[in-house]
């Protein structure tokens, strides 16, 4: 077979409601998540010398560590198969920006294999492997917006309804010159929770606690969704949420002080995606963008990546 040439998109985090810690380190979590029409190029070309890695953006490694030739080694142990590949990626989605770039790299990787060995795994198979590779590789494989939920492993797929309200949507996504790393904000979100604020506290008390925040029990998570779900008039604007959010920011400072900016001066809906840095504003039809992006650069100097995109 010759070369396959795959689209690796990005993700956003519309909701990411972390519930709880689990006794392996991991995070459980409720999570509505689409992919977005921007994101990687990945060649997987078939060779005889096992598997190989090329990128050109010099900051993402090629050895073992990549995901890309992760899923590759999880790929050959779970199929047996004995066939190789050449992988060249074209890298465009930011790193540590919450994004899930390196997890859909994986994924489609993954995708990539399974039809050069023609096919040994179904989707079931092909998603526990991708899980296996990474906690949010298998949302990936789904072609669409899916809920996440356990450590980012058990994945719904929408309704063919649910999915038509999110398909096309216009969003502003935008990335500050630094990353964060996943393990530091799960980690950060941990040891805020420990600090609990009375119910009754004032809302400005509670606004001055920096980075205070708090696990979101589970089946509150999952009752905001299903409102959502079963009323098609419901406003994705209003279900828009973040865990990790407050203590990211309570660190990072940029970030909330740009999103609030945001909200008082255009009456945009914006979150941050994932455990950050990148964020991301739904755009009303009439939306400004250019005097968006230009409040965005000012704020966060030329340096800042900025993608206008559509949910897939």
């Amino acid at each position: 077979m010759s070369a396959l040439t795959v689209f690796s998109p990005a993700k956003l985090n519309l909701t990411l409601a972390v519930t709880g810690r689990r006794a392996d380190g991991f995070h459980e979590l409720v999570s509505l998540v689409a992919p977005v029409d921007c994101g990687d190029e990945l060649v997987v070309t078939p060779s005889d010398a096992g598997f190989t890695l090329a990128c050109d953006d010099p900051t993402v490694p090629v050895d073992g560590s990549n995901l890309v030739l992760k899923a590759a080694a999880a790929f050959a142990a779970a199929t047996g198969w004995q066939g190789g590949a050449h992988f060249t990626l074209t890298k465009r989605t930011p790193i540590g920006a919450g994004l899930g770039g390196g997890s859909s790299n994986a994924a489609m990787a993954l995708s990539a294999l399974n039809r050069l060995a023609g096919a040994p795994l179904a989707a079931d198979a092909l998603a526990t492997v991708a899980a296996q590779v990474g906690s949010d590789c298998a949302l990936f494989l789904a072609g669409g917006p899916v809920i996440m939920r356990g450590r980012g492993e058990r994945i719904e797929p929408l309704t063919v309804a649910e999915r038509a309200r999110l398909t096309g949507r216009r969003v502003l996504i935008f990335k500050p010159a630094f990353g964060i790393a996943t393990p530091w904000a799960y980690a950060r979100l941990a040891a805020c929770a420990k600090v609990y604020l009375p119910v009754a506290a004032p809302k400005a008390t509670r606004a001055a606690e920096a980075g205070a925040a708090d696990y979101v029990p589970a089946a509150e998570a999952e009752a905001r969704l299903a409102v959502w779900r079963r009323n098609p008039a419901a406003r994705l604007e209003e279900l828009l949420h973040n865990s990790l959010e407050a203590p990211v920011g309570g660190k990072f400072l940029a970030l909330p002080v740009l999103l609030d900016e945001l909200r008082r001066r255009f009456g945009l809906a914006c979150r941050m995606s994932g455990s950050g840095s990148a964020c991301f504003a739904l755009l009303p039809a009439a939306a400004p963008v250019a005097d968006i992006t230009a409040v965005i650069r000012g704020a966060w100097g030329p340096q800042v990546w900025l993608r206008e995109a559509n949910l897939l």
